[in-house]
């Protein structure tokens, strides 16, 4: 038997991996969660509401296109603990497959149909460099497995280091976020429609900073696409 089978055998054995919600053993075709909660997500399925809750939040701040969010996010609930894991405990894995279930829920929707880029929300080069990966390009590379439409990463960028927003006020967060991201080549996104994703939308702030940045480019249209929207 192959010595990398043996020790994956061991390391299960010894160290199981569980889902991250009800702690249960996945099965190896579970992706870092088990079917039964997956099951459990408080789908939104705000893709085909215009003027939703998210819109509502977004409306009056910057021009956008749409707004749609794959669950609801609540405290206790099915998704916390999946974005705490991708977020703080290596678990890539979690953003992609969550991402490829929003997709395929927007695949062939009017939402989806004119989208050229998907453009995660960027982390710093510090900030990335301290967790090895950027949870919203998972998300976003999950998105683009389902959909087939490209990821454009690296044009729009994070260029100053801003402290986290968890438990910032809006206020807080609008001045924390303010000016802190740009677009290298404003060109490159002149004409299209891009959506812009994040894991997930509280107040908006930084999606709304991202905005003001990718508005750069010459006829722009911008929607955007959260795992999780807090209500």
């Amino acid at each position: 038997m192959n010595l990398k089978i043996v020790l994956n055998e061991l390391s299960n054995l010894f160290f199981p991996n569980c889902c991250p919600v009800c702690d249960n053993k996945l099965l190896p075709s579970e992706e870092g969660v088990c079917l039964q909660c997956l099951h459990k997500l408080p789908r939104t399925n705000n893709f085909n509401e215009p003027d939703n809750l998210a819109e509502t939040l977004l409306a009056g701040r910057f021009p956008f296109e749409r707004v749609a969010t794959f669950c609801v996010y609540s405290k206790k609930g099915v998704l916390q603990p999946l974005i705490r894991e991708l977020k703080y405990n290596n678990k890539k894995e979690i953003g992609v497959l969550l991402g490829k279930l929003f997709g395929k829920d927007l695949l062939g929707s009017e939402f989806i149909k004119t989208i050229d880029f998907i453009v995660p929300v960027p982390l710093h080069p510090k900030k990335q460099k301290q967790r090895s990966y950027n949870q919203a390009q998972m998300i976003a590379d999950g998105l683009s497995e389902a959909t087939s439409i490209p990821v454009s990463s690296g044009n729009l960028i994070r260029s100053i280091f801003n402290p986290t927003q968890t438990t910032r006020t809006k206020t807080q967060r609008w001045e924390n976020v303010k000016d802190i991201f740009d677009v290298c080549h404003p060109q490159l996104f002149a004409n299209k429609h891009v959506l812009l994703v994040d894991d997930i939308i509280t107040t908006g702030s930084t999606l709304e900073a991202c905005a003001y940045a990718l508005l750069k480019s010459s006829g722009i249209k911008i929607s955007i696409a959260t795992l999780g929207e807090v209500l």
